[in-house]
């Protein structure tokens, strides 16, 4: 009796973190609350090529918002030169900003799709949760070295 307590307790644990995600405006949602990074890494670490892309997508989007910021904050430094002492104002160092946030477009461009992507692989591996028992129901006969045995999946 206590192991079927245990079973049907892990069980129901179990489906209860297997919900669909949901991508919309930017964040993520799971069952209408907001998820962080860190909360959708744990959901996903079921399904490992869903986590995969969703990790290349937050890499994207850390390396591509460093660019973008080196850049941005060159062409302020340079600009804050220029007014403030008699150095020529546009000088490299605002040129080579300029060509670090341009550098920086294509980086962050693909990382909405990326997360859109992983989002999707996560929920098309999960089971649909709307089946009753009777439609999610497998009984087996198993062998092994131990003998024979039943196998009940649900």
């Amino acid at each position: 009796m206590k192991q079927f307590f245990l079973t049907i307790t892990i069980v129901s644990f179990s489906l209860s973190f297997a919900q669909k995600l949901e991508y919309t405006n930017g964040k993520i949602f799971q069952n209408g609350e907001q998820l962080s990074s860190f909360e959708t890494k744990k959901a996903m670490e079921t399904d490992l090529k869903a986590l995969h892309v969703f990790k290349k997508a937050k890499t994207k989007e850390s390396v591509g918002g460093f660019i973008l910021g080196l850049g941005l904050g060159g062409t302020v430094a340079d600009l804050v030169m220029g007014l403030t002492s008699e150095v020529k104002y546009p000088s490299a160092l605002t040129y080579a900003g300029v060509g670090l946030m341009a550098i920086s477009i294509p980086i962050l461009s693909g990382k909405k799709k990326m997360v859109q992507e992983s989002i999707d692989m996560y929920n098309s591996g999960l089971q649909d949760q709307k089946k009753s028992l009777g439609d999610n129901f497998e009984f087996n006969i198993v062998n092994n070295s131990n003998g024979l045995g039943l196998q009940i999946n649900f």
